[in-house]
């Protein structure tokens, strides 16, 4: 961290990468560290050269994945946001309710689908996330597939949640992990929330911790 100098976004992914190393853990690049406009890219990843400053007033999204540094590990990746501020303004929100709303959709088509010992498609859960945005007037801001294959990869070879990019017809098994990430990406800001479900014989479930709401990143 550099004295008398405003953290950037290339200042917190190199502190993480620390973080990872110091326990143990691994990671395909990354992690994704982007604040405004940046965060409208899914794609963004911070250099030293084009990193911006995180300041007061700034909304901050962070795509981190990892795995241990042992053999067969499995990769864990979650894309959070938060606020640097008391007080979230409600233009950020307004559209993190959207995007929670179609994450959730999709993660409850998931559960419902393995326990009923339903078959379903990849382009199927894309379907469900993608209806609730567009519903919301949000649609081509959408622009990416809602979730990929996890494994000892954090992009594995197993059936993606997808109906834009492709049209995945590979079914969702059981024994396998997949992310479910919408995103809403602006021209000021973008918003995704990711999480990974894991599906076994008759139960599918959310692998970790769930953001239901954007995190205010500093104390009134």
């Amino acid at each position: 961290m550099r004295e008398n100098k405003a953290l950037t976004e290339y200042d917190l992914k190199v502190w993480i990468q620390k973080e990872f190393e110091a326990a143990g853990i691994t990671a395909e690049e990354g992690p994704d560290v982007a604040v405004g406009a940046n965060a409208s890219d899914p794609h963004y990843g911070p250099t030293a050269e084009r990193a911006l400053p995180i300041r007061e007033g700034d909304f901050l999204l962070l795509d981190v994945w990892g795995k241990k540094k042992s053999p067969g590990s499995v990769y864990y990746d979650v894309t959070w946001v938060g606020y640097l501020g008391a007080k979230v303004p409600e233009k950020y929100v307004k559209v993190f309710q959207v995007v929670r709303a179609a994450r959730d959709k999709a993660v409850e088509l998931i559960r419902s689908s393995i326990a009923a010992g339903k078959p379903l498609q990849g382009w199927q859960v894309d379907k469900a996330a993608r209806g609730v945005i567009e519903k919301a007037g949000y649609g081509k801001y959408f622009f990416h597939r809602t979730g990929h294959s996890i494994g000892e990869s954090v992009h594995g070879n197993g059936v993606n949640m997808d109906g834009l990019e492709t049209h995945d017809v590979r079914h969702l098994i059981p024994r396998t992990c997949n992310s479910v990430e919408p995103g809403i990406y602006l021209p000021e800001f973008g918003i995704r929330s990711e999480v990974d479900v894991y599906i076994d014989e008759r139960e599918a479930r959310v692998t970790g911790a769930v953001q239901t709401e954007i995190l205010a990143l500093l104390a009134s």
